[in-house]
């Protein structure tokens, strides 16, 4: 299951991400925000991470105008790592290094045709389980 939020900004690329993952028959939960009216971001990084948190959700993918203000709000939840994204590079390094469990991405920034393609990378990327990339995750969690 994959959780989705968005705040204004990031309405119509998440819309686009919706009707992507439902091509791909893939689960999600949509977390709001549901239309193009002003909200707070850090709400719907809130959900999204806490579905997260409690298993509900496997990963999550916020949108906002930027992906800067969204991510910043999801890296201050215990247990997250969010990543803005933006080329599939980004996403597979990510995933790899990282095992980033949330995409963030600027639906002001990344246009929808690539957006999709780094949506389909860092979901389709598995972590490494490397040593070194275990260890480093294991300092950012300290």
């Amino acid at each position: 299951m994959i959780g989705l939020g968005s705040d204004q900004g990031g309405f119509e690329l998440k819309q686009e991400i919706i009707k992507h993952l439902k091509e791909r028959n893939l689960e999600y939960k949509d977390f709001g925000s549901y239309d193009s009216a002003s909200v707070d971001y850090p709400e719907y990084a809130k959900k999204v991470c806490g579905a997260i948190n409690r298993g509900e959700c496997e990963k999550g993918i916020l949108v906002c105008g930027t992906g800067i203000g969204i991510s910043i709000a999801a890296n201050k939840i215990k247990g997250i790592r969010a990543a803005l994204c933006t080329d599939c590079f980004m996403a597979e390094a990510t995933r790899l290094h990282n095992d980033a469990n949330v995409l963030a991405l600027g639906g002001r920034v990344v246009g929808p045709g690539l957006a999709l393609k780094i949506v389909d990378t860092f979901l389709d990327t598995p972590f490494s389980n490397e040593e070194r990339h275990i260890r480093r995750i294991k300092a950012i969690e300290e």
